[in-house]
């Protein structure tokens, strides 16, 4: 996956905010679920097909605080992991 795609969320995926910036993804059609940390809150709410990996990340850069050096594998990663579950998609 280049760092230029442009990842699209799932629509059917249900982001549920919770307390202290935290979140669940909530899968209607499997049941599955999964607890998002505020860094990856943020991501998922740039995965609207019109940011790139590089956007996300550099605007993790710009807007966050102690960003550790590793964040662009980070995301990269995290990203992937989503993708691999069903949660992420490409468009054309």
């Amino acid at each position: 996956m280049p760092n230029n795609d442009k990842p699209i969320a799932n629509p059917i995926i249900v982001l549920r905010e919770e307390f202290d910036d935290w979140a669940i993804l909530f899968n209607p059609d499997s049941g599955d679920a999964q607890g998002l940390n505020p860094i990856g809150v943020f991501v998922w709410k740039k995965l609207d097909g019109k940011h790139t990996i590089d956007d996300i990340i550099g605007e993790i850069k710009s807007d966050c605080d102690e960003v550790p050096p590793e964040v662009d594998k980070d995301v990269i990663d995290f990203v992937k992991e989503l993708t691999d579950k069903g949660l992420v998609g490409y468009g054309n």
